[in-house]
């Protein structure tokens, strides 16, 4: 018998008491949000795995995960839903001829990749993070991912800090996120 799905009060209730906050981290003025309360407690974290799955689309192929946090999070829903997990990784950190993409920052740039051989043409395609807040990186991935010429489906957060305006970034994209905190 599968366990029921939580509802939407019970997860905002379980994240509100496992996602720590460190203020001025990892800067002055940033108030660093932790997963790593939820990712210690396996009910809680299991309950926000059956949850996110309510609320994505159906048929998933792939899902593609933005390192590191997105790896934590985006490998279990693949295995849930039964679909393969492709990562996207920071420069360096694969070998052969990754697809690369460039990207700007807040502060400076950035680089993300994944295997040249990741995703056949027109595979249903979900990427997966832990937070949007600005959205470049999550644009970045998305870009990335659209050139493997896949039927992307959408992008998928734990968390959006609304006030930093990240889906600003990702224009005709939908996107889900399990819990929204307007800043």
């Amino acid at each position: 018998m599968s366990e029921p799905v939580p509802t939407s009060v019970q997860i905002r209730a379980l994240l509100d008491s496992h996602i720590a906050e460190y203020p001025d981290f990892p800067e002055p003025g940033v108030l660093f949000r932790d997963i790593m309360p939820l990712l210690r407690d396996p009910c809680a974290l299991r309950a926000v795995i059956r949850y996110w799955i309510s609320m994505l689309p159906e048929d998933i192929e792939y899902i593609v995960g933005t390192e590191a946090r997105g790896f934590v999070l985006g490998a279990p829903l693949a295995y849930e839903l039964g679909a393969g997990f492709i990562p996207v990784r920071k420069a360096g950190k694969l070998p052969g001829t990754p697809a690369t993409l460039s990207y700007e920052l807040e502060y400076g740039s950035a680089v993300v990749q994944i295997p040249q051989d990741s995703l056949p043409p027109g595979a249903r395609t979900l990427v997966v993070d832990d937070l949007l807040a600005t959205g470049g990186t999550a644009a970045a991935t998305v870009e990335l991912v659209r050139r493997f010429d896949v039927q992307l489906l959408g992008a998928s957060f734990l968390i959006e800090l609304e006030g930093l305006a990240g889906r600003s970034k990702l224009p005709g994209v939908p996107l889900t996120t399990v819990w929204s905190i307007p800043n």
